[in-house]
């Protein structure tokens, strides 16, 4: 029988996943948007900036929850170190999908910012694009299996013990608050589009 801190240290656990399973969710439909845009990206630059602005909020949720359980792995708290590290795989790549996926927001940032034309900026965009999108393909498919079940366990109400979890009011507003600061950003941020337009 677990003691009552042992429930809400293996119940902070489980939230995390839930956290993170439904901030990339979010980012899988946003992502897929973006990514229809590329092909048709002379006419449809201006969506392809909003989007990019957009998606913000969720890719830094994404990265806080995963950070979050990383540090608390490492820093040796019981209930992570219970549920264990993430798959070898997952482990390895980690490193390049974060720095990929910084790479390719700040370029993206930059050239929407400085216009079109940005040489070198546009390069670098397009470069960490390649990379980001190899690595981000592997660390999907490392996932595909559990997202749906972790994405959709808060909103689930059958499904026994592990179908109700505490804080599951916390985590909706965590994904909205992530979606609403990514279009406020996006929306401060309209001027920037004219250019590409």
């Amino acid at each position: 029988m677990y003691s009552e801190g042992q429930v809400a240290r293996r119940d902070g656990v489980a939230a995390n996943a839930r956290l993170t399973a439904g901030a990339a969710a979010i980012l899988l439909v946003l992502l897929a948007i973006e990514g229809a845009t590329i092909p048709f990206i002379g006419s449809l630059a201006g969506p392809h900036v909003f989007i990019g602005m957009l998606l913000l909020g969720p890719v830094a949720l994404k990265l806080a929850s995963t950070g979050y359980r990383f540090g608390r792995y490492y820093l040796r708290s019981a209930a992570y170190r219970l549920k264990g590290p993430p798959p070898l795989l997952m482990r390895l790549l980690a490193p390049g999908v974060v720095l990929a996926t910084v790479a390719l927001f700040a370029t993206g940032v930059a050239l929407a910012i400085e216009g079109p034309g940005g040489g070198s900026l546009e390069f670098w965009h397009k470069a960490s694009f390649i990379v980001w999108f190899g690595l981000m393909a592997l660390h999907v498919l490392g996932h595909l299996l559990e997202l749906p079940r972790l994405a959709t366990a808060d909103w689930r109400r059958a499904g026994g013990p592990e179908a109700r979890l505490s804080g599951a009011g916390l985590r909706f507003s965590a994904l909205g608050a992530s979606l609403v600061a990514g279009a406020a950003l996006a929306l401060a941020t309209l001027s920037l589009i004219g250019p590409w337009t």
